[in-house]
């Protein structure tokens, strides 16, 4: 394994892109600590850690965390690259019900240089009307209990608070750009990941800081060890398991040449989705409670207070937000009818169907099925973290390692690009990471 990784380094081109991309990680972080002009960054910091239940009850606590802390002390990277998350959703839903955009996504290469266009201006336009409602709201010290964090308030702040976070989320879009054109990955997943990992030192801190007070014995901590592998081991398999449909190509015989007559599949993915069900949920759960710290009301404070995280009611809510989410996003991007005329078009057939609206029937058939267990795999691991923090009585940073939204983004992107190292290193008659098995996706 050592020997394999150390031949990496032995490729000029692969050894260029990875330490182009480390280089890219470096410039990320420094602009995760540059503060926003006229804020009180530590008395906002300490509002978060006092206020926010650990970073993780409000929907400030998901910016914070894809952030990498930039939004818990609101430096220049503050919004992180939540607003191009935002736009490719958004921009990935309407695709479906937009003509214009519908006909774009079906015309290659082109169509998809546009929607990136469009999903550039959206996020700027996001970024522009976050940062917006984030400096009104950093005015007000009511918002803090009295804290005072802006120093300077009114229209010149605003508008300088919208120029910097806006910028500054243009600037990580561009560099996420740079690493998919010069570097190795996928670009804005790694600087997700990034933003996540750099939270694990703090989390590794406090998990010390509990067994030297003796609030944690060293035992549980090995439990709780063999429990995080376990994790991760059932988020790969899931993350790779897929159902492979077999497809067979007529033959056709054109002048003096035959094409076709080839058998291929059609991998559905147990989860379809990815993670963006927990996403929609986690946004829409959390909101009353984003609500309730902007604006005092005994009402939405009733509501939160319902909604408390690691609750019953929360985590039934939770898990059925996620299961329906699953279902809807997995039918906004794979229409098994599109698939099925595509097949038809070029004499593609699966065995045992006919053509057409029966194999869309079989498709919908199939994809209904799988997508069950991961629904359901991805609503257990969004609640782990607070059967963790509530069963070994950890902080929730610790306890968001065990699964959640940061370990499905992990972990997917590190097959990712460990996939696309590979591919470098067998295309050049190197061994890949692993001599026996193989990642999904090697030949």
């Amino acid at each position: 394994m050592l020997k394999n990784l150390a031949n990496i380094f032995k490729i000029p081109d692969l050894r260029r892109k990875l330490l182009f991309t480390l280089g890219i990680f470096v410039v990320y972080r420094i602009g995760a600590y540059i503060p926003t002009p006229g804020i009180d960054s530590s008395a906002l910091a300490q509002f978060f850690d006092d206020i926010a239940q650990k970073q993780g009850g409000t929907l400030f606590g998901i910016m914070n965390m894809f952030s990498g802390g930039a939004m818990r002390r609101l430096t220049v990277f503050a919004l992180g690259i939540m607003p191009y998350i935002s736009a490719s959703i958004i921009l990935q839903l309407l695709t479906t019900v937009v003509p214009h955009l519908e006909r774009l996504s079906k015309e290659g290469e082109a169509g998809r240089k546009k929607i990136t266009q469009y999903t550039r201006y959206g996020t700027i336009v996001l970024a522009i009307v976050q940062s917006f409602f984030i400096s009104l709201w950093l005015e007000n010290p009511a918002h803090f209990q009295g804290l005072q964090i802006v120093q300077f308030a009114g229209l010149p702040f605003r508008l300088l608070t919208v120029l910097t976070l806006t910028t500054g989320t243009a600037f990580i879009m561009w560099l996420g750009e740079q690493i998919q054109e010069y570097g190795i990955g996928n670009g804005i997943s790694l600087i997700i990941t990034v933003g996540i990992i750099s939270r694990l030192p703090s989390a590794v801190y406090q998990m010390i800081f509990y067994l030297r007070t003796g609030q944690m014995q060293p035992f549980v901590l090995l439990i709780m060890g063999v429990i995080m592998m376990g994790v991760i081991v059932a988020v790969i398999l899931i993350t790779q398991g897929q159902r492979r449909i077999p497809v067979q190509y007529a033959r056709r015989i054109i002048g003096r040449r035959v094409y076709g007559g080839q058998s291929t599949y059609i991998p559905l993915r147990v989860n379809q989705a990815g993670v963006i069900p927990i996403i929609f949920a986690q946004s829409l759960i959390l909101f009353p409670a984003t609500l309730a710290g902007l604006m005092p009301h005994p009402a939405l404070q009733s509501l939160a207070n319902s909604l408390t995280r690691g609750g019953l009611l929360y985590i039934i809510l939770y898990s059925g937000m996620i299961i329906f989410f699953t279902y809807f996003y997995t039918a906004v991007t794979f229409n098994p009818i599109d698939v099925a005329e595509n097949m038809r078009k070029y004499g593609g057939f699966v065995p045992g169907i006919r053509p057409g609206k029966p194999t869309a029937q079989y498709f919908d058939f199939i994809l209904t099925r799988i997508t069950l267990p991961g629904a359901i795999f991805l609503a257990i691991i969004a609640v782990f973290p607070e059967l963790i923090g509530a069963g070994f009585k950890v902080p929730f940073l610790v306890a968001s390692f065990f699964g959640g939204t940061g370990l499905l983004i992990m972990v997917g992107v590190m097959l990712d690009t460990m996939r696309q190292v590979e591919s470098h290193l067998l295309m050049r008659h190197y061994e890949g990471f692993m001599k026996k098995g193989k990642l999904r996706g090697r030949r």
